[in-house]
């Protein structure tokens, strides 16, 4: 009984603190947390297999360390001049790439050079294959009043209410927005715990959507065919999929693309069908992020491994939450079954951590075969619980089975007393205890008088009544310690722990006149009365083995009889 209140009791604190862990968010967040986890271990391991490449015709022009000093050096101020940015561009063009796009933001320098400005904006007027950024924010009002974008904006998908919605923005260069509508936000999305795995493709403001830089890029890039394999979450993010750490994109220094076009040094580089990103690589520049991949990864490559995905169709697909759950029920059943199949509980375990493991590889091919995103904590979890449950269940059924035997192997079926085997057995018991420590131990044999006149006079059904009853009623009357048996036919017993003879005589008088005292019901509805005599005997004065002290008690029962019965001796 301790066993099975313990195990309902485990069972129950265990759903209450589930209970008030779902309730209060905390527990879903740490089951989302580790599931991103998950995700970022399954990328990396993906990533340095090599297994997904990336597009070679993407290339970046990095503003990296070298090209910071360089230009801090040779223009004394950061950021760079306008004109140069466009000089390069024009160098680029020459050589027919597919586009250039900007992850930089043109918005008025410290020190005002109009002509400089004039000769970027030329470039956008000049080519309509060179984009550029901005971004959405909720700066105060007071700050910045909200500006009306004259930018296009763009159809949602469906079910994309969750759309993420800003109030304000900060406007780049105005004669880059009167020449050229490639411009697109560069906001990004990070998870709780800093990281960056998703990309929206688009963002809300002032009512109308507004395409994010690369979702905006890689849309014309696709032409007629149009961007497949695409399914943005309610807030219109998609998951990236990665290719490697840090400087999987090849990487030109900007300086050597400002002396290239300066033609000051020329540059071995083929430009022509190429993907050219501008962006800052530079940790001094503030524009790294944490992704699953690498710690220290360039916010341009980011968009680069977006555009890329985009234009692969490798975007990263979560499965539906249907599908996890039906998954994680299927490997609880699993589980289930294994334990209550498998008698060895270490066989059972291992097999159920097979089963899973090999769950586990699943998802990790699946990711990176096709693209899908199994959860993995969830299952877990309810392998987890099924397991525990199912090892709880299997043990009281078998506590139960156990209690049952144990009951059949020590218990007489009639009287539900203790047998007499096992009287003998703890009779030993307290006699040994009492020989080691001292302790008083009492034993009571009790025999119901004329009992076979009785059975001859109403039959032994009322009999087997009688000693139901007269059992019951001794039970009732003694201690939750004291040992009650069956001794034999209409002879019983009872051991009495750390009790001496004169309080055991006392405890055998008391039960003498409960039960003559006592109408016992027999068959057909009639009474009878019903009296026992009591043999009393104890360690010590008696005897100091279990026979001596059965001997003693049963002279002293046959004296009890011998002088008239419903009495103690």
């Amino acid at each position: 009984m301790l066993k099975r209140f313990l195990y309902i009791l485990w069972v129950s604190v265990f759903l209450v603190l589930l209970f008030l862990g779902v309730k209060n968010g905390g527990l879903l967040t740490f089951l989302d947390s580790m599931e991103n986890r998950t995700f970022d271990i399954r990328q990396s391991i993906i990533a340095k297999s090599h297994y997904r490449k990336h597009n070679p015709n993407i290339v970046i022009a990095a503003i990296d360390d070298a090209s910071y000093e360089y230009v801090l050096d040779n223009y004394g101020e950061w950021p760079l001049r306008r004109d140069v940015y466009a000089k390069i561009v024009d160098y680029i063009e020459a050589q027919n790439p597919k586009s250039i796009a900007f992850d930089l933001m043109f918005v008025r320098s410290m020190k005002s050079d109009e002509a400089s400005d004039n000769a970027l904006i030329n470039i956008f007027k000049k080519y309509d294959n060179v984009y550029t950024a901005m971004n959405l924010d909720n700066q105060p009002q007071d700050l910045r009043l909200p500006p009306e974008l004259s930018l296009p904006s763009i159809k949602p998908y469906p079910n994309t209410d969750d759309t993420v919605e800003y109030s304000n923005c900060r406007i780049i260069l105005r004669g880059i927005l009167d020449a050229t509508s490639n411009i697109g936000m560069i906001n990004v999305s990070r998870s709780s715990d800093g990281v960056l795995r998703r990309m929206p493709l688009y963002l809300k403001y002032q009512g109308k959507y507004y395409p994010q830089l690369g979702y905006l890029l890689a849309n014309d890039l696709s032409g007629e065919n149009g961007l497949k394999n695409i399914r943005p979450d309610k807030e219109a993010s998609v998951i990236l999929n990665w290719y490697g750490p840090a400087e999987t994109f090849e990487n030109i220094p900007l300086y050597k693309l400002i002396k290239a076009a300066e033609g000051k040094e020329e540059l071995d580089y083929d430009f022509s069908n190429k993907i050219v990103y501008f962006g800052a690589t530079a940790s001094s520049l503030f524009d790294i992020k944490t992704v699953p991949v690498d710690k220290v990864y360039p916010g341009v490559e980011v968009q680069t491994t977006y555009v890329n995905n985009l234009l692969d169709g490798s975007l990263i697909h979560k499965v539906p939450l249907g599908v996890n759950l039906l998954i994680a029920l299927l490997l609880a059943i699993i589980t289930v079954l294994c334990v209550f199949r498998i008698s060895s509980m270490p066989v059972a375990f291992c097999l159920s951590a097979t089963i899973y493991t090999v769950y586990v590889m699943f998802t990790y091919y699946a990711m990176q075969f096709k693209n899908l995103w199994f959860e993995i904590v969830n299952p877990l979890i309810c392998v987890l619980f099924a397991f525990i449950v199912t090892v709880i269940i299997k043990y009281l059924i078998k506590s139960r089975d156990f209690d049952q035997q144990y009951k059949l192997a020590t218990t007489d079926g009639l009287t539900e007393l203790y047998n007499h085997r096992y009287f003998q057995e703890q009779l030993q018991v307290q006699v040994n205890h009492s020989n080691r420590y001292g302790n008083p131990v009492s034993l009571i044999i009790i025999d119901i008088d004329f009992f076979k006149q009785f059975n001859d006079k109403y039959g032994h059904q009322s009999g087997d009544a009688v000693l139901r009853q007269v059992a019951m009623t001794l039970k009732k009357n003694v201690r939750l310690t004291d040992i009650v048996c069956r001794y034999g036919g209409e002879e019983m017993s009872i051991i009495l722990p750390n009790t001496k003879y004169e309080e055991a005589v006392n405890i055998a008088k008391k039960l003498c006149t409960i039960i003559s005292s006592k109408q016992f019901k027999l068959t057909n509805s009639r009474e009878s009365n019903v009296t026992i005599s009591l043999g009393v005997a104890s360690i010590g004065e008696d005897g100091v083995t279990p026979s001596e002290i059965i001997e003693s008690a049963d002279k002293r029962l046959y004296n009890a009889k011998e002088n008239g019965r419903n009495r103690v001796n």
